[in-house]
C-alpha cells in the first residue's frame, strides 16, 4: 500500500469528522461525565480514542482479507471490489452533504450488534483511570456509522490483511483531531465542524475523490 493511498484514508477521516460531530457528539458528551472530578480530561479522551481506532484497524484486517478471499475465488473479483469502493465513497460524500441518506439504512442494519454492546459500555463507567476508558473506547468503535461503512468497503479492495488493518488505522488517525478537540474544546469545535459550509466542502472533495477512484478502477479494468 503506499503513502498516496495511506494520506487518502487519513484525508477521508478528516472530511468525515462533520460527520463524527453529529454521530459521536453525545458520546464525547458522556465520555466527559464519565471522567472523575479533578482528573485532566485529554489522557480519558486519547486512551477512548486508541480503542476507538484499534476496532476500526481490527474491522479493517478482517475485510482485507475478506477481500482477497472474494478476489481470487471470483474472476475480475478485484475490480469488482474496487468499483464497489468508489460507489460507497461516492455515498458517502451524498451522506455527508446531505444529499441523499441512503447510508442511513447501513446504519440501521448495524444497530442489531450495537444493542448487545451498549450494555457493556455501560458497565464501564464511571472510569476509574484512563486506561479504562480503553474497552470503553473498543466498543464504540462498533457503533453503527454510515462513515465507518464506506472505508471498510473500501478497505475491501485493499488487497490484504495488512492494507485493510492499514487503510482503518488512517482512517481513524484523520477522525482524530476532531474528536479530540471536540472533548477539549467543546461547543467551538462542534459549531465550526457542524456549519453547513463546512460540510459541503468536504463533501464535494469527497466526491471528486471517489469519481477519481470509479474511473481509475474502470481504465484498470478495460
Amino acid at each position: 500500500m503506499n503513502n498516496i493511498e495511506l494520506l487518502s484514508a487519513f484525508l477521508i477521516g478528516f472530511a468525515g469528522s462533520t460527520h463524527c460531530v453529529g454521530m459521536c457528539g453525545g458520546i464525547v458528551g458522556a465520555l466527559s461525565l464519565a471522567i472523575p472530578k479533578q482528573h485532566a480530561a485529554l489522557p480519558y479522551i486519547l486512551f477512548y480514542n486508541l480503542g476507538r481506532i484499534s476496532s476500526y484497524t481490527l474491522a479493517g484486517a478482517i475485510t482485507g482479507y475478506l477481500g482477497v478471499m472474494f478476489g481470487a475465488q471470483i474472476k475480475q473479483g478485484m475490480l469488482a471490489l474496487q468499483l464497489l469502493s468508489g460507489f460507497f465513497l461516492l455515498l458517502l460524500a451524498f451522506y455527508i452533504g446531505g444529499w441523499w441518506n441512503v447510508l442511513h439504512h447501513f446504519e440501521k442494519v448495524g444497530q442489531h450488534l450495537w444493542r448487545r454492546l451498549m450494555p457493556l459500555g455501560k458497565a464501564l463507567v464511571p472510569f476509574r483511570s484512563p486506561i479504562t476508558a480503553l474497552p470503553y473506547g473498543m466498543l464504540w468503535g462498533w457503533l453503527p456509522c454510515g462513515l465507518v461503512y464506506s472505508t471498510l468497503v473500501w478497505s475491501l479492495a485493499s488487497g490484504s490483511a495488512v492494507n485493510g488493518a492499514l487503510t482503518m488505522l488512517f482512517f481513524g488517525l484523520g477522525t482524530l483531531p476532531a474528536l479530540i478537540t471536540m472533548g477539549v474544546l467543546g461547543q467551538a469545535i462542534k459549531q465550526w465542524l457542524s456549519h453547513p459550509q463546512t460540510r459541503q466542502i468536504m463533501a464535494v472533495l469527497l466526491f471528486i475523490f471517489s469519481c477519481y477512484l470509479l474511473i481509475k478502477a474502470f481504465i484498470t479494468g478495460i
